[in-house]
């Protein structure tokens, strides 16, 4: 299925108003100056969270203190959002204020991502997190079968929480999704290695970044484009180490090993992905839909690159809002008895 993507930056009209408000018209900055930006554009973050009727909450498991976002009431089914390499719950705002009427949804800054903190020694494989994960969601009371949703490295994490929680997961949504596929073309793919050249540790990182994440990267304010790629900066040694991971579980796990991970997903999935995506060729769409047992025809958004989260949310919303109605109206699955 192709779509056209008509829909422009979702964040564009929040991030000028921003920018607007900040008045500045010097390049040149002074420490407040850039203090103010840096306030301004956690700010726009605030606001949007709050239109997306979502709120900040802190939880602390074990030794990990997660930082997350809730909205929607308790009671009504769940959803998961899961957002990928050096991402942050943010990422989903805009897919998540179409959720929030009519489900309980929680975002939850990974281990070392956003503002969710762990220690030094912290083990940031993704079998680890993802175990984490479920810890955080028990925590947290999030009882029932959940509907879960992964975008990239957000994906295989999804894809292993279905696969060791099936009772947990009701539905699954994967979204341009990290794997070991067949299929892999993209430097990224071929050679993990080269997932390091996209680690924004230096000034024009960010930039460079956007290029390879987007099709058609939007225009961004100099100064709020400034504060994001200074908070990325400040997350180097954690983006780091989990590249490393990425780079290690590949070197242990191949197609094969991979295939064997989505035969095991019993839950209905939906794959989407963006036709010109650099980092995760579109060919590996379909790949995936042949090894799961239980999922539908992928979607494939044209004019779209790695991020259909913030590129092409109404679309992603879309296809979402119906598959997640048609799974709620069927009957659920009954664990077994104990």
């Amino acid at each position: 299925m192709n779509m056209r993507n008509r829909f422009s930056f979702p964040f564009r009209k929040t991030l000028t108003a921003a920018l607007l408000a900040c008045s500045f018209t010097t390049v040149a900055m002074s420490t407040t100056q850039a203090a103010e930006i840096e306030m301004s554009f956690q700010n726009v973050l605030q606001q949007e969270r709050a239109w997306a009727g979502l709120q900040t909450k802190t939880l602390k498991v074990g030794d990990i203190t997660w930082s997350y976002s809730e909205g929607g009431q308790a009671g009504k089914p769940i959803v998961i959002l899961i957002h990928g390499l050096a991402g942050s719950r943010d990422n989903w705002n805009r897919v998540a204020r179409a959720l929030t009427a009519n489900y309980h949804v929680v975002i939850p800054d990974l281990p070392a991502s956003g503002e969710t903190h762990v220690p030094k020694d912290f083990d940031y494989s993704v079998p680890n997190v993802t175990e984490k994960l479920r810890r955080f969601v028990e925590a947290a009371n999030l009882t029932g079968p959940a509907h879960v949703a992964g975008h990239s490295l957000g994906g295989s994490i999804a894809m292993l929480y279905a696969g060791q929680y099936p009772f947990e997961t009701k539905s699954l949504f994967l979204i341009d999704a990290a794997g070991v596929y067949k299929s892999a073309t993209t430097p990224y793919l071929k050679d993990p290695n080269q997932l390091k050249n996209m680690i924004v540790s230096k000034k024009g990182d960010f930039n460079f970044l956007m290029q390879q994440a987007m099709y058609t990267p939007p225009f961004i304010p100099k100064e709020i484009a400034q504060a994001q790629e200074k908070m990325m900066i400040g997350q180097v040694e954690q983006t780091q180490k989990m590249v490393d991971q990425i780079i290690a579980l590949n070197k242990l796990y191949t197609p094969d090993s991979f295939a064997l991970l989505a035969r095991s997903i019993d839950a209905p999935t939906l794959i989407l992905w963006g036709k010109q995506d650099k980092i995760i060729n579109v060919e590996v769409a379909p790949e995936l839909k042949s090894l799961m047992k239980n999922a539908q025809t992928p979607v494939i958004l044209d004019n779209v690159g790695h991020m259909p989260i913030l590129e092409a949310d109404q679309l992603v919303v879309q296809q979402y809002l119906p598959f997640l109605s048609k799974i709620q109206a069927q009957k659920p699955a009954t664990a077994p008895s104990p």
